[in-house]
């Protein structure tokens, strides 16, 4: 059995349930972001915050980011979209590209989809050579353990669906005008391939879940529930991370609650 067969697709949230839950994370997320930079608490600014966002297709990663940061100042987090490299960039290692939105202290980047594609679609479709792709495990341990020595803290998500949801969901894209564009021939021979897409999940997964940059599997078979949990869990990680680094997360005020 592997980690994909582990994540409860039964979880959800009713309606109310998701309202309330979800302003309770807001609060606790905008506190701790202000906290970490620098304009309430000790007023120094924390650890840079880079969360990244991968799944299959469909799985809610959108409404997921949409929700993360809609507390926050958007002037203060960087939201870096990834698709395939362009002609110019596959010039470079794979990496390169991923450098220049790298949060510094007190900053925030969100990542939709990330180096990781490097083993995922990169594997699967052919498009690295099975040496190259095998290496960037390696590769990127490093890049990683880099980010996480010099005081980055690293939330990774996989958001999880069944492959009879994911079906539901580009049916229900493909019969609505307004959503229909989201879904693409790409998409449709995606899911073709589920069960290679599955082994190198399982695989990436293995080899790159660390203790300084673990793997979140989210249950996104109900969008509510996926939503805040992912907010929860970077919660968790930045409260986490700004302890390991000697800084006091401190506790939202009784009367901002």
């Amino acid at each position: 059995m592997g980690r994909l067969d582990e994540v409860d697709l039964s979880l959800s949230l009713s309606r109310k349930e998701e309202e309330g839950q979800l302003k309770a994370a807001w609060e606790r997320l905008a506190h701790l972001r202000l906290t970490l930079g620098g304009l309430i608490g000790e007023r120094t600014v924390g650890p840079p915050l880079l969360t990244a966002f991968e799944g299959w297709d469909a799985a809610g990663k959108g409404g997921a980011i949409k929700r993360l940061v809609a507390p926050l100042d958007p002037r203060h987090v960087r939201i870096a979209q990834f698709a395939a490299p362009n002609p110019d960039e596959k010039r470079h290692h794979f990496l390169q590209r991923f450098w220049p939105v790298l949060p510094g202290w007190g900053g925030m980047t969100v990542c939709d989809r990330s180096w990781y594609g490097r083993v995922l679609v990169e594997r699967v479709e052919a498009f690295a050579a099975e040496e190259q792709w095998r290496r960037a495990y390696g590769e990127i341990d490093a890049f990683e353990k880099t980010l996480a020595d010099e005081g980055t803290i690293l939330v990774k998500f996989w958001l999880h669906i069944s492959a009879e949801e994911q079906l539901k969901r580009f049916e229900g894209r493909a019969a609505d005008p307004l959503k229909s564009w989201k879904l693409t021939a790409e998409d449709w021979e995606n899911r073709e391939k589920r069960p290679e897409y599955e082994l190198a999940v399982e695989e990436m997964i293995a080899e790159s879940d660390r203790p300084h940059a673990p793997w979140h599997l989210v249950a996104a078979e109900s969008k509510r529930y996926a939503r805040v949990r992912v907010i929860e869990i970077v919660c968790e990680e930045i409260e986490a991370g700004m302890r390991r680094w000697g800084y006091d997360p401190g506790s939202i005020p009784v009367s901002d609650q």
